[in-house]
Parts: structure tokens; C-alpha cells; sequence
């Protein structure tokens, strides 16, 4: 399926909990490179200190800006690529949530395992058709370039689909995302009903190895962005499979997780099966680099090299493959630092700051580069913020903060005009659908959630969490006031000074396990809450019991901090929800029936959070859904007051228009989701839905 500025300054932006008003980006009363934010506070770079918070802020209830609550879809109970896109991409989400994960919190956690479900409850078994109109019937474990429910194509459905291998690497990356939430979440049940799927799939890929060389072989298609990749041209003029760079790098990076996974469930036979296939892999990575230390696109078994810069023919730079396989730590430190240097020799590759696909023009397209396929638009030359949050988390990994902080404000000149669309025109300057008064897609919050991964890079093991610093060199002292998932514990990190990892506090008593680039968290030994103070070069830790307040700057700082609470809390009442006057104030089109619809369904979702509460059960999925209904529609209401008091940013009237009604519908949506996951639950055998049904039940 086909996907078809000017920074503003920063404002003191407005977040809502479900009962109360925060500050999320401001400076403070004191010293000037004092901040402290909802999401950050610190000390020193306070422009890097905002970009930090607002792209954190991104993922919440927003009353000035585009958030990721406007991507529900209740159809799926889950979230969707876009309103003008309504399906389930992988190659599309792949970055964004590869980022977002260790910050996720519920409903989100939710949403987008029902999202990433529509893939593996349909992935190929060598019997079931695909959607229209193609039916295709995919081998066993492979997935999809995209779904909803009833419906997935298995291949990429753009261009001569007739040439199209199956979703390769879209079947690598599927088994990166599911790995990684396991990972992270721990559920035992979880990993238990997913394992199996993921080995399925990893069999399919291995299928396509290659014994002689270990190199793994694609079609046309075959490739993560897709259909960018044609595969070997033969002699005749016909297409066949070549050796695929980025399937190679892909299937390492979701061996690393399987490994992990394996480990974790007790399946030590498992783990080693798929460390054997990772070694197999890594010796096959030689044939597919240039004497520079870079990754070519592909080899063809006639031994072509598609992709050596500068080459007569296929003389081209294929960014994806490279900046993935440092982000994912495929290349060690010494080829990602070459990696580097030749994307920076090349300032084609980021004429906006942003990364694009390729630079110069691919010339081994099935098609003429022209229209869709020329060169800076779509897989040619465009920019796709899903790839931009893998360049941002290699940016980190190699210390290039600068790169990442023009990474993140170039996309703030989108999401400040209601433009949160994918700019994959003119080499990333540009929105694909100009047409539309504003847009969202999820694909543009791959960059706010690079942003906020590559600081700390999380990489989840089977027994412990490595925790990397890559805190930029201005930022003296530096707070993140939300939690980290560690299965069910909830880690706040703080960090002071600059250089190596010379120090390590756990709510207030030394921790020794780190060197001077790591911090290793062993599961069983880290506290369920924990409060990790790092202390970097130089830097003296504040006295022991300080707690977060080491990361705090000044105390007029520490003391406005401390008036915000968690995103994550599950306490506090939920406020009355007027529909009707979210309706007047941004939809006043809305058909009244409609508005009454909305009203009566809100104070139902009113009742049933109360209920729960009084049953304990104010930590669910389902409480945390209600509560979201309560934050967005909050966030409404402060729209309307801003809108009135006319302390909104203008914008045109038709996207003005738009962007209001989108606030409005996305409150609505998000109620009517819940009600629709709650009533299914009154035909499960599942006893805590069956517990939540009759709580749901009783609120008529």
C-alpha cells in the first residue's frame, strides 16, 4: 500500500493528569540554565532540555499540539497508521516503536499489541489467503507489509506486485518490535503465546539462507522499504533473488532478541539453535561490505555490488542498511564510527537535516525514476521518519547529539503547523499529502521517540537491562521524571557531570555493577521502584538519600519538580466530561445525537473508573484506558480556553478547523473504544475480563 518550515518558539506547553494542570516545558525563576519540565529537568543546555520534553510530551494528551492519543482506532482497540492510511505497516512502525517502547505505559501497551496482533494472528501458514485482490497464500511464518482485521498482504502492494517476493525483511523487523516488547514487559503468559509465532518466523527467514555463504536471498520487494529493492536483473531481462544487505542485518538484530527470549523462558536448546544462526549470519556480513566499512544494498549472485558510492553503475549510497545496522548494533564501534564518516562526507544524504533513503538516485529500480519513484520522493531519495529514529539512535550511540538536536527541531517545523504527516517529498522538506488541511501519521513520531531512547538506549537482556548514557556534553545535570520499563519495575534516571560512568546510586545506595560506557541493571537484584543517580566523569553524587533531587538543579528547581506527578499514576479522580461543550468549543457541526451519544458514554466511563477503583483495580489496562478518555478530554477543555482567551497559534482557518474537530472525534473515539473492548468481554472465558464485564455491566 502506497504512502502516498519554520521552527516556532517554544511556549510553556500544558499537560494534564487526570485531575490536574502541569507545566511540561518552562524555564524556572532561577538560575537561566536552570529547566525543569513535566517529562525533564536539568541543568545547562536548556534548548536540549526542552526538545527532550516536548518530544516525551509528544505521547500524551496535548492542548496545543498534535499527540500520539490522535492515532487511536477503535476499530482494533489499538492505534493506526493514519486517518487517510487505515491499516497496520510495519515497515512504517517499525521506528517508532522500536523507540517508544521502554517509556509506553498503559493503554499504550495495549494498543499496540493489538496493532502488532493484526500481523501475527494472520501471519502466513501456507493455507490462508491474503486480502484483495491479490489472495496470496504466504509460506508459513512470514508476515506482512500490512494489516487490519480480516485482511493482510503478505507482499508489498505498490508497483509490479507480479515481481514481489514475500515480506522478508517486514518479517524480520515484525519479529524486532514483538522480541522487543517481551523483552521489556517479562509476562511470562505473553512470551509463552508469542514464542512460538516469532520461531516460526525466524524458520522462514532462515529458509532463505543461503549455505554456501550465509547470506540470506530476497526478490523484488523483499527489502524493509519496500519496493525500493528489484533484486537481480538477469541477463535475459527477467528477475530473480539476490543477496539482501539489510535482510542480513535485520535477521541479526531479531536473533539478538530471540536469543534473549529463549533464555528467559528456560529454552536453553532454543537459545543456542538461534546463536548458531547468528554466527552463521555474522560471517556472511564480509561479502557485503565496501573497503570504507560500509554496507552495500545487495549482492547479486554473479557478484554485482549495488550500492558502492561512486561506482560507474549502482553507484549509490544506501543509507537505511548502514545507519540500521549501527542502531542496532550489528557493526561494532569501529565500523559504526566508519559508517559515520561517510554518511557526514555525503551531504546529499541530509539536505534538510533529515536522513533519506539514498543519495545519489537509485538506478537499478525495476521502473524509470520518474513520478512516484523520482529521485528525493517515496523510497527514492524521500525521508521516512521511521528511518530517522534509527539514525537518531545511532546519532546517540556515537555521541553526534548535535545531529539528533537538528533532527528533532526540523520535525518540530511539521508538528507545529498540524503537519505530523510522513515528509517523504523533496528529499524530506516536504509533506507527502499537501492537500489534506493537517495530518498524523505515526511513522512522524519515530523521531520524538528516538530522541528520548537514544539517551539512555535500553538494551533488554534475558536477566538484566544495559542502560548506555549518551548524555550530551552542554547538559550539566539531567532528571527523567517518568518511569522505564523493566518488566513490572519502574526505573527514574538521573545523571551529573559529563564524560565516562564513574558512579552509580539505586535509591540512595551504591551500585557497582557499571563500567565506564554501561550500566547493568540485574533483574532480580533492582528494586521495584528505582531511583538511579549517574554520576559521570568528575562528578560527585549528592549525598546518599537525596534520591532524584542528585539530577535536580537548583532547589527552586527541585521544588517546582516536585509538584508533578507520574504519567503513569493510577490514583486521583476523574473529572466530569462535557461532551457538549467540547462539542460547541471544537466541533460545533457535530450532530447533536451524536453529542448526547458521546455525553451519555462518558459518564458512563466516569462511573466505571470509579468502580474499579473501590475494586482495587485502578492499575489495569482498562482503568488506564478510562483514565486517557478523562486526560484528552481535559486537554480539550483547555483547547476551548486557550481558543477563547486567543492563546492558540494561528493557523489556517481550513486546518484550524480541522485540527479542532480532530481534538473532539479523537475524545470521542477513545471512549467509544473502550465500550466496544468492554462489551466483547462479556463472551470471554478469560475470569478477569469476565470480572471487568460485570464491573462494566453494572454502570447502565
Amino acid at each position: 500500500m502506497r504512502r502516498l518550515s519554520r521552527p516556532r518558539p517554544f511556549l510553556p506547553t500544558l499537560l494534564f493528569g487526570a485531575s490536574v494542570l502541569l507545566p511540561i516545558a518552562c524555564r524556572t525563576a532561577g538560575p537561566p540554565d536552570d529547566f525543569v519540565g513535566r517529562f525533564y529537568a536539568g541543568r545547562g543546555d536548556v534548548e536540549y532540555l526542552e526538545l527532550l520534553d516536548r518530544a516525551r510530551a509528544m505521547f500524551e494528551p496535548d492542548p496545543r499540539f498534535q499527540s500520539l492519543p490522535m492515532l487511536y482506532h477503535a476499530a482494533w482497540n489499538g492505534l493506526v497508521e493514519g486517518p487517510t492510511w487505515d491499516a497496520w505497516w510495519i515497515q512504517n512502525s517499525y521506528g517508532t516503536t522500536y523507540g517508544a517502547l521502554p517509556f509506553w505505559r498503559e493503554p499504550y501497551l495495549t494498543f499496540i499489541q493489538n496493532s502488532q496482533d493484526l500481523w501475527f494472528d494472520q501471519m502466513g501458514d501456507g493455507k490462508r489467503e491474503g486480502g484483495e485482490p491479490y489472495k496470496w497464500i504466504a509460506p508459513d511464518g512470514c508476515l506482512c507489509d500490512c494489516a487490519r482485521p480480516g485482511w493482510i498482504f503478505y507482499k508489498q502492494g505498490d508497483g509490479r506486485v507480479d515481481l514481489h517476493d514475500w515480506g522478508m525483511e517486514f518479517t524480520a523487523a515484525g519479529v524486532v518490535l514483538q522480541a522487543e516488547l517481551l523483552l521489556i514487559g517479562r509476562d511470562a503468559a505473553a512470551i509463552a503465546r508469542y514464542l512460538p509465532k516469532l520461531e516460526r518466523a525466524a524458520d522462514f527467514l532462515e529458509s532463505r539462507r543461503d549455505p554456501a555463504n550465509n547470506l540470506y536471498l530476497a526478490g523484488a520487494a523483499g527489502n524493509l522499504l519496500a519496493p525500493s529493492y528489484a533484486g537481480w536483473k538477469k541477463p535475459d531481462g527477467t528477475y530473480d533473488k539476490a543477496y539482501l544487505a539489510g535482510l542480513s542485518i535485520t535477521t541479526i538484530a531479531a536473533l539478538d532478541r530471540l536469543i534473549e527470549l529463549e533464555k528467559m523462558a528456560g529454552r536453553p536448546e532454543k537459545a543456542r539453535l538461534y546463536e548458531e544462526r547468528r554466527e552463521l549470519s555474522r560471517r556472511g556480513l564480509p561479502l557485503l561490505l565496501t573497503g570504507e566499512g560500509y554496507f552495500i544494498k545487495s549482492l547479486d549472485p554473479d557478484g554485482t555490488r549495488h550500492g558502492v558510492y561512486g561506482a560507474a553503475k549502482y553507484g549509490y549510497f544506501e543509507a537505511i542498511v548502514n545507519h540500521d545496522a549501527v542502531a542496532f548494533r550489528v557493526a561494532d564501534d569501529a565500523q559504526a564510527e566508519r559508517i559515520y564518516a561517510k554518511i557526514t562526507s555525503l551531504p546529499g544524504l541530509r539536505p534538510h537535516d533529515l536522513i533519506i533513503t539514498n543519495y545519489p538516485s537509485l538506478d537499478d529500480l525495476y521502473v524509470e525514476p520518474q513520478g512516484l519513484w523520482e529521485f528525493g520522493r517515496w523510497t527514492n531519495g524521500g525521508h521516512w521518519s521511521t528511518c530517522e529514529t534509527r539514525m537518531l539512535l545511532a546519532y546517540y550511540r556515537l555521541g553526534q547529539t548535535e545531529d539528533a538536536r537538528r533532527s528533532m527541531k526540523r520535525i518540530l517545523g511539521f508538528a507545529d503547523r498540524f503537519r505530523m504527516d510522513n515528509n517523504l517529498v523533496n528529499f524530506g522538506s516536504d509533506v507527502y499529502q499537501p492537500k489534506e488541511p493537517i495530518n498524523t501519521v505515526y511513522d512522524a513520531w519515530g523521531v520524538p521517540a528516538g530522541f528520548v531512547r537514544g539517551l539512555f538506549e535500553y538494551l533488554y537482556k534475558a536477566d538484566r537491562l544495559e542502560i548506555w548514557p549518551h548524555i550530551p556534553a552542554g547538559i550539566e545535570r539531567l532528571e527523567q521524571k517518568f518511569p522505564i520499563r523493566f518488566g513490572a519495575k519502574r526505573l527514574f534516571l538521573a545523571t551529573k557531570g559529563k564524560g565516562p560512568v564513574t558512579g552509580v546510586e539505586i535509591n540512595g545506595k551504591a551500585w557497582t555493577d557499571f563500567d565506564g560506557r554501561t550500566v547493568s541493571l540485574a533483574y532480580d537484584k533492582t528494586p521495584d521502584e528505582a531511583r538511579i543517580e549517574i554520576a559521570l566523569g568528575s562528578a560527585a553524587l549528592e549525598p546518599s538519600g537525596s534520591g532524584a533531587a542528585a539530577a535536580g538543579t537548583s532547589a527552586s528547581a527541585r521544588a517546582q519538580a516536585s509538584v508533578a506527578s507520574d504519567v503513569d499514576r493510577a490514583d486521583g479522580p476523574i473529572p466530569v466530561i462535557d461532551m457538549e461543550a467540547l462539542a460547541k468549543g471544537l466541533s460545533p457541526a457535530a450532530p447533536p445525537e451524536h453529542v448526547a451519544a458521546a455525553q451519555a458514554l462518558a459518564a458512563r466511563i466516569e462511573r466505571f473508573q470509579a468502580k474499579l477503583a473501590a475494586a482495587g483495580l485502578a492499575s489495569t489496562y482498562e482503568a488506564a484506558h478510562a483514565r486517557l478518555v478523562a486526560e484528552f478530554t481535559a486537554a480539550c477543555r483547555e483547547r476551548v480556553r486557550l481558543k477563547a482567551a486567543g492563546d492558540l497559534a494561528a493557523l489556517p482557518e481550513a486546518s484550524q478547523t480541522a485540527a479542532d474537530r480532530l481534538y473532539f472525534d479523537t475524545a470521542v473515539k477513545l471512549a467509544d473504544g473502550l465500550a466496544k473492548a468492554l462489551d466483547l468481554y462479556s463472551g470471554s472465558d478469560d475470569p478477569p475480563k469476565q470480572r471487568m464485564a460485570g464491573i462494566w455491566a453494572n454502570t447502565r
